[in-house]
């Protein structure tokens, strides 16, 4: 059975790569009002985000979170 790709790694993968692009912990901390503190330890996979801070950072990188249909319909 394969992993299921989750919200975090959605948001760590937009993350990282936006930090790799160039832009900076201190910049995405003033955009979003998340402390890089909370910031860099979620960039490295060791902790999670409260769903508020999550919402900021998605709304920040433009991600939307929709909904899948399941079942046969």
């Amino acid at each position: 059975m394969s992993k299921q790709t989750t919200m975090s790694d959605v948001l760590r993968k937009a993350l990282n790569d936006a930090i790799e692009a160039g832009e900076t912990f201190r910049s995405i901390e003033r955009e979003t009002g998340i402390v890089r503190q909370s910031l860099m330890p979620f960039a490295r996979g060791e902790q999670s985000l409260l769903l508020g801070k999550a919402d900021k950072l998605a709304e920040h990188f433009g991600l939307e979170l929709k909904p899948v249909r399941k079942g046969g319909k």
